[in-house]
């Protein structure tokens, strides 16, 4: 007697089979960079070397967008986020960024632009970065710095602006730019290599200093119709509830960078104190008990909290732009929620583990953490998420920024 396979089973086979070969391979990468995260924090050089490495081991074509045979869910690209971040949170910062900014196409362009791109990253194995104002109020009369005139058959580009990550190192940087004809915000893609593009790269940074960040400079740089991707709206109120996703996308990818920081300075710490490079031995005192359960507390509420938010992205980005305005706000609580709970486990655990143990490096775990958290205070968050929470409202996705 045979037994029937229930369909569909072996669809989710194979993808669990390629979610957990994708996580074994962002562990094996992990530990090559944990190996001297030290010596290249210290040198902080552009990672000219850790992106080759990614590329030797597939990430940055497999964290596409999900598609046929190509890209990741949301989830599992998360995950890999995290994994590295732990490991080295300057490259987990890199690709949270690359990942988000794959997305890209979704977010602004149809369909089928959407997938020609996608398909040609995973193909080139392109590496991406970028910078893309969110929509303001009508208030705020501060435009994206970046202006596109027209020449037949596209435009030329010019201005200045700051990249968080792989300046030099990436092969497509997103950015939106206002069309001087008409006041139009376009989103736009350029490749580096372009000629007119030059980067000023960020010396001397307190952390994340191998994550290649600099200013990259457009002197009337030539963008054909492929390169636009679609038009940014001007202000929170005209933007498509899917479209607004993109910056609570890119907060939420880096509240897994955060965590990252978090876990892997929270381990290091522990693994000084049971060699004894700590300032206390564990031995049987029981403040030093005390202190680690805090912190993995801290650590653990955190995760469970970003989890949350991430299955919510998740299922979001599933339901594509038939997303309404109040699906679209709740995600955002969430992540505004996890982004607040998130920063503050970061930068709590990775002050308090250098009162725990004694070794060079470990305070490169805090410098990472503020970094990464400083530009983002909570105060403004927190007064959209009560607000959402006491009166039920469902204010635009900007108010949770």
């Amino acid at each position: 007697m045979t037994t029937a396979t229930p369909h569909g089973t072996d669809g989710r086979r194979s993808t669990d089979e390629q979610r957990h070969s994708l996580l074994r391979t962002a562990r094996d990468v992990a530990d090559d960079f944990a190996a001297d995260a030290i010596a290249r924090d210290q040198a902080g050089k552009p990672p000219a070397d850790e992106t080759a490495r990614l590329r030797e081991a597939g990430l940055p074509a497999a964290l596409t967008p999900p598609g046929p045979d190509r890209g990741t869910d949301w989830r599992t690209g998360c995950a890999v986020i995290r994994e590295i971040a732990a490991a080295d949170s300057s490259v987990g910062d890199l690709l949270a960024r690359h990942y988000v900014h794959t997305w890209s196409g979704r977010f602004y362009a149809n369909h089928h632009h959407a997938t020609a791109l996608e398909e040609e990253s995973v193909g080139e194995q392109w590496l991406w970065t970028g910078a893309v104002s969110a929509p303001v109020s009508h208030e705020d009369t501060d435009g994206p710095g970046l202006t596109l005139r027209r020449r037949t058959p596209g435009y030329v580009l010019s201005g200045r602006r700051f990249v968080d990550t792989a300046a030099t190192a990436a092969d497509q940087i997103v950015v939106d730019a206002v069309y001087a004809a008409t006041g139009d915000v376009l989103v736009v893609r350029i490749p580096p290599s372009a000629q007119g593009v030059t980067v000023e790269s960020a010396h001397d940074r307190l952390g994340q200093r191998v994550a290649g960040a600099g200013e990259v400079v457009l002197d009337r740089v030539a963008i054909t119709p492929e390169q636009v991707l679609g038009r940014r709206p001007h202000d929170e109120e005209s933007t498509a509830p899917f479209t607004a996703l993109a910056e609570p996308a890119l907060r939420l990818a880096l509240c897994h960078v955060a965590l990252g920081i978090a876990e892997g300075a929270l381990t290091e710490a522990r693994d000084l104190s049971r060699g004894g490079r700590a300032h206390r031995l564990p031995g049987e005192d029981p403040d030093l008990f005390l202190t680690y359960g805090e912190l993995a507390s801290a650590a653990q509420t955190a995760t469970a909290v970003v989890n949350r938010a991430t299955d919510v992205m998740a299922r979001a980005l599933d339901t594509g732009p038939h997303l309404d305005a109040e699906g679209a706000a709740g995600v955002a609580a969430l992540v505004a929620t996890a982004e607040t709970v998130t920063s503050k486990a970061a930068l709590r655990i990775t002050a308090r583990v250098l009162e725990l143990a004694d070794a060079p490096g470990l305070d490169r775990f805090w410098r990472n953490a503020r970094v990464l958290t400083a530009h983002r205070p909570a105060a403004h968050r927190l007064r959209s998420i009560g607000e959402h929470y006491l009166n039920g409202s469902h204010p635009a996705v900007a108010a949770f920024r």
